[in-house]
């Protein structure tokens, strides 16, 4: 059982978050014809009465990223969006957001570590808070401050995740009034791929992205992958404009996920569509690429671009080429090694646990279950 750490306060927890853990002082047993009382211990006892008169007021909470395992682009929609049909899978490269109570009943008060992030309602973490309030009536503003490992325009869903566990966080404040299957409904109103987020982490997803059907992890977790992105980012709006669908690979994506299924990860089955209007739009994330499959010499079990881009991912080793090093072109990339990463029902993602002790003391939990 995994608590937060409380801030005592006068309000009590709602009844619900407990009810179910109650235990009963059970008496009237009789033995020999006399009147004993048992006493049953439960280590969680004291725990669960102190909650009763807990107010949850801080939370951090872990905000995984994603890659795209393969990526294909299927239709072309009245509505001007597409439709894909894709494997996402959660890795263990996230940021990290701390939410606390404020005494504000108006206002949202973001903070980040990082330049050139909004603060402001064009934040999805922000129009995710906004939605939460709106769903459920609730009142609850928060001080929230975004720890940000995850780089933009990566094509990671660094702000997607973000949003998502802005969502849950909401929720754990107000004591779950939503169910996870009505904060994935409403999370699609904020962005195609916040729903998946709400998955155990590995989800076979169509539509715009917003149908997410979750399925056993295909692969293990302990295959490693290593990141590499370029300064440069994609727009992904420019990349689905010079998308060509009479170009785009024609192979099943059932057929795809059957085969990672069946014998894991490999170059032939990470297809992605947008690979070549990415690379129209950014010709070095092409060449980087290649280069990366060429420098491999069997490192890698696959080498290819997540979502719409700019991350390279290969897929097998946590190492990347001895060229990004060497190279005054590749200086400034940003390098991440990472893992697979799935979640429990009820309970948030868990930040990998090679964080210092210091730092998993310090850290919150993740739900009140």
């Amino acid at each position: 059982m995994a608590f937060s750490q409380f801030v005592l306060g006068p309000s009590p927890c709602p009844p619900k978050l407990f009810e179910n853990r109650r235990r009963r002082l059970r008496s009237n047993l009789m033995v020999c014809g006399r009147r004993q009382v048992e006493i049953v211990y439960d280590p969680d006892e004291r725990i669960n009465k102190l909650a009763d008169k807990v107010e949850l007021s801080r939370l951090s909470l872990f905000s995984p990223c994603k890659i795209n395992v393969f990526l294909r682009i299927t239709n072309k929609r009245d509505d001007g969006f597409h439709d894909l049909a894709s494997l996402f899978h959660v890795i263990s490269l996230g940021d990290v957001i701390k939410f606390s109570l404020s005494p504000s009943k108006s206002k949202d008060r973001l903070s980040t570590n990082v330049s050139g992030v909004p603060l402001d309602d064009r934040n999805l973490i922000i129009k995710a808070l906004n939605l939460y309030r709106k769903k459920t009536g609730t009142h609850n503003f928060f001080w929230i401050h975004l720890d940000k490992k995850v780089p933009t325009g990566a094509g990671l869903g660094g702000g997607s995740s973000n949003a998502a566990t802005a969502l849950w966080a909401a929720n754990q404040f107000s004591g779950s009034l939503a169910t996870e299957k009505e904060l994935q409904e409403w999370s699609s109103e904020i962005g195609s791929d916040v729903p998946f987020f709400f998955s155990q982490g590995a989800a076979y997803c169509t539509g715009r992205g917003e149908i997410v059907q979750n399925i056993p992890p295909p692969v293990p977790f302990d295959i490693p992958m290593v990141l590499i992105k370029p300064q440069q980012a994609c727009s992904t709006a420019e990349v689905y404009k010079r998308l060509q669908l009479d170009t785009t690979n024609n192979v099943d994506p059932l057929k795809l996920l059957e085969r990672i299924s069946v014998n894991g990860i490999s170059q032939d089955v990470c297809i992605n569509d947008l690979e070549p209007p990415a690379f129209q739009v950014l010709p070095s994330l092409k060449r980087l690429k290649q280069r990366v499959l060429a420098a491999s010499r069997g490192q890698y079990d696959a080498v290819f671009m997540s979502g719409s881009g700019s991350t390279i991912v290969g897929i097998g080793s946590p190492d990347p080429p001895q060229f990004v090093y060497d190279e005054d072109e590749y200086k400034d990339v940003f390098l991440s090694e990472a893992n697979f990463l799935t979640r429990e029902e009820n309970h948030w993602y868990r930040e990998p646990s090679s964080r210092s002790a210091s730092d998993q003391s310090s850290d919150l939990s993740e739900s009140i279950p």
